[in-house]
Order: structure tokens, then sequence, then C-alpha cells
């Protein structure tokens, strides 16, 4: 027996596909078989398992569980809910693993899985070993058991443990998503008068789809902060991995100021810590932590890439542009959107100042949104390389963390080669709009001297 996966499917940090046209249970009942074999060789016998709530994840989780016991693991179904709880279980659970089958904040078509393995992510080239190990049908042989264990009291008592922030009233928006059962059981037990929307976990996403880094999503919260006059707003992604949050006037709070909030009391526990931020965060992010006596690091885009690089600089902290964060203090290192939001309720009591107030304090700058720049798989890379020996040729202020990130006077620009997709990302931020076209130009001049088509200037 082997099982050949659709190519696209085998992504960086994950296995991700469209429902019946790239992504079919065969594939999850080879990925289970695949994965099996690994953790097998490993000395790994048992994983947990967890699912989302998309249509789709309840078929795929059967075909998962059935290729995981084929290959010889015992499997505990941990059942619906989110991503961050299903490594929370791998985390706590006697399990040498687990695997979560979520689309994230894909749209309702999408879906497919997420794995650990022995305290790691399993991503990059391990994920394309998985795909010829299926192709060989190099599968181990066995007959696992299967188990279940009801995790989310477990898992909410956790996320209150030492909970010692104010009494705050908050708008909470759960976008249909598997984050839902968790957060109407976590506002039993929380301080402060909370009001959830769309918590009820639907897969087809009927109020809006569920990515809180996308303005336009963030709609349904702000009228339901502004109509009950709240304190402050919270939004989690499909799988609650990335959050989102605005504040009473309904400003969004971005992936780095979150970060810049929320490292406050990690810093005043631990002085001088390390800090990870990715390359798309911006430059005040880095210069603030700095001044808080923290150590900042830029890093590559990438939550496996994050959490690796957490584990070797022992950082107590990290985030991405995208609302992914990263606690290793007072917590297990991966990132959790619910543990965060509740980190940030904490926080902002910490500073003694609203999230509004802490909002208004940010220095301001305006930024374009991602820019996408379609270019072919096998162009993405050595463009980026052409773009960067231009660059040092120029005399350029250039870091290579991940892509060309560039300083000018008038403030960065970064263009990137994306991890998951057939395009090359573009970001810049300034003081003014002059200095933000000027600095979109230049990434268009790059592009065009590489012949790609460029875009307008962001306004």
């Amino acid at each position: 027996m082997s099982h050949i996966f659709n190519r696209t499917i085998l992504r960086e940090y994950d296995v991700r596909g469209v429902v019946g046209d790239t992504l079919f249970p065969a594939d999850a009942k080879a990925l289970g078989r695949s994965y099996a074999a690994l953790a097998r060789s490993e000395g790994a016998t048992r994983v947990a398992v967890g699912r989302d709530g998309r249509v789709s994840s309840p078929e795929l989780e059967a075909a998962l569980v059935k290729g995981l016991t084929e290959g010889g693991l015992d499997v505990v179904r941990i059942g619906l809910g989110p991503s961050p709880m299903l490594y929370f279980a791998a985390a706590t659970m006697e399990v040498n693993g687990g695997i979560q089958v979520t689309g994230s904040h894909n749209p309702a078509d999408y879906n497919g899985f997420k794995m650990l393995l022995n305290g790691r992510s399993v991503f990059g080239e391990e994920i394309q070993d998985l795909g010829r190990r299926a192709a060989d049908g190099d599968w181990s042989e066995g007959q696992g058991t299967v188990t279940e264990y009801e995790i989310t009291d477990d898992y909410v008592a956790a996320l209150v443990k030492g909970f010692d922030g104010k009494a705050y009233r908050i708008g909470w928006d759960a976008g249909n998503g598997a984050a839902g059962p968790v957060l109407e059981k976590l506002l039993r037990i929380l301080p402060g008068e909370h009001h959830a929307i769309f918590t009820e976990v639907d897969g087809r996403f009927p109020n809006h789809h569920p990515d809180p880094t996308v303005e336009k999503n963030l709609e349904d919260l702000k009228r339901l902060v502004a109509d009950k006059n709240l304190d402050f707003g919270i939004a989690f992604d499909g799988d609650a991995d990335r959050i989102g949050a605005i504040d009473s006037e309904g400003r969004v709070i971005w992936g780095d100021q979150l970060l810049i909030i929320l490292a406050a009391p990690v810093l005043k526990d631990e002085p001088g810590a390390t800090i990870i931020a990715d390359v798309k965060a911006s430059q005040t992010l880095f210069d603030t932590i700095a001044a808080m006596g923290g150590t900042p690091l830029m890093w590559k885009t990438g939550h496996s890439l994050i959490k690796s690089k957490m584990k070797e600089t022992h950082a107590p902290l990290a985030g991405e542009m995208s609302g992914h964060i990263f606690f290793k203090h007072e917590w297990y290192g991966f990132d959790d959107a619910l543990y965060a939001a509740v980190r940030l309720i904490r926080a902002v009591s910490a500073s003694g100042k609203s999230l509004t107030e802490l909002k208004g304090e940010m220095p301001v700058s305006i930024a374009t949104p991602e820019l996408r720049f379609q270019v072919n798989e096998d162009r993405k890379r050595p463009v980026i390389e052409e773009v960067a020996q231009r660059l040092a040729d120029s005399g350029a202020e250039v870091d290579k963390t991940d892509g060309v990130r560039v300083k000018t006077g008038d403030g960065w620009w970064l263009l990137r080669a994306s991890n998951t997709q057939d395009v090359l990302v573009a970001r810049a931020e300034a003081k003014d709009q002059a200095g933000l076209d000027r600095l979109v130009a230049a990434i268009n001049a790059q592009l065009e001297a590489s012949g790609i088509a460029a875009v307008e200037a962001a306004h």
C-alpha cells in the first residue's frame, strides 16, 4: 500500500487543502499512517487528536484516527475545540504528540492538519518527508487503541490560573469558530462583565470570515463594543491560535502593538529577556522592547519557525503581526489566543491605564496592509536574491533575516517570499503618507527591475 498526496497540500507549517478537490479522507488516513511511522521510529506510542468546527472535520478526523491506529499508535480523542487546546493536551497529558484537524482561518471549504511530535512542531522538510513516506508505503503496522478524554475543563482552569486582572466590561467574537464552547466556559469564571457573539460553532461561518487580522471581519465586534459602551473587544480566528483586539473607540490593536502591551509585565518579571517578533512587525515594537530593558529579536515569519527560535533563545514571549502570540512565561510556549486574551486583561490591569489610553500612547505611523505579488514558484526566491544584490550594491541598510527589510529616513520596507503561496509579500511603514509613498515606490522599482508587475501606492 502507498498513497500520493496532491503536492499543493504539503505546506510549510501544516497539511492543508480544499476538501473534495485537493484533500480527501484517504489523504487523512494516509497522513495518519505516515505520521504513525515517524512517531514509532522515535519511540512514540500515544498521541492526542482534536478537531475544529468545520463541516468536513468529523469525517477527516475519523480517517486520520484509523490511519494512526493501523500504524500502531494509541489515540486519545479530545473532540471539538481550538488548536491550542490540542497543544495543551500534548503538553500536559501522557502523550508523545498530537494532531489537530483544522483549516485555521481559511475559507469554509478548506481543512487540514497541524502536527506536534515529542515537544516540537512537525513542519518544513519533515512534512515533505511524510509525503515521501506515503508514496513509498514506508509505514509501520499495528493495532492501536482509541480512548476519549474531555479536557475542556482542565484547559479552562489552566487559562485562569493565577489571574490577577481587574473586572472589565469586554466584548468577545468567536467568529463561529472552534473557540466558542471553550470561551463560554471561560467567561463564566473570568471576573468582569462579558458579552460574547458567534460562540455557536458553525463551519460555514455565516456571520463573517474568522480572521481577526482583516479589519472588515471586526465590524460586528466594533458594533458590540460601541452599542454597549464596553472597555475593549477581543476576537479569534477559526481555530483560536490568532487573536485580534480593539479598544473602546473601535481602533484595532495590531499584533505588534499587542506584543508591546503584553511584554511589559513579562519584562518586569524577567528583566533583559529576549522578546521575539517577526520581520513584518513595526520598528516601534523593536525600539520599545529595547527601551523597556528587553532584548528584541527579529525573526522569520511562521509559527513553527518562531517556536523553534523561542526554544533556542529561551524567550518568554514572542509574537507575529498575524496575531499568533506565544507565551513561555507562565505557559507552555505555544500560540494560544485564549491565553493571550487572558494575559491581555492582566497586562492592561497591571499598566494602571485603560487599553484605549495604551493605544493612544502608541507612536503614530502609517503602514501598508500586506501587499501581495503573484510570482511563479520557481522565481519566488531568486527575485529576493536579485533585490538583495541590488540593495547591497547601492549600500542600503538591509536586514536579511527573512527576505529583505530595508531601513531609510522615511521608515522601512520589507519584501519576502511567502512560505505557503506562490506570492511575494511586501509591507512598508512610515511616519507620514509622503514617506509611505516613497517606500512603496522603492518596492515597485525593485519588483519592476526583476520583471514583476507592481502595485499602486497604498493609501
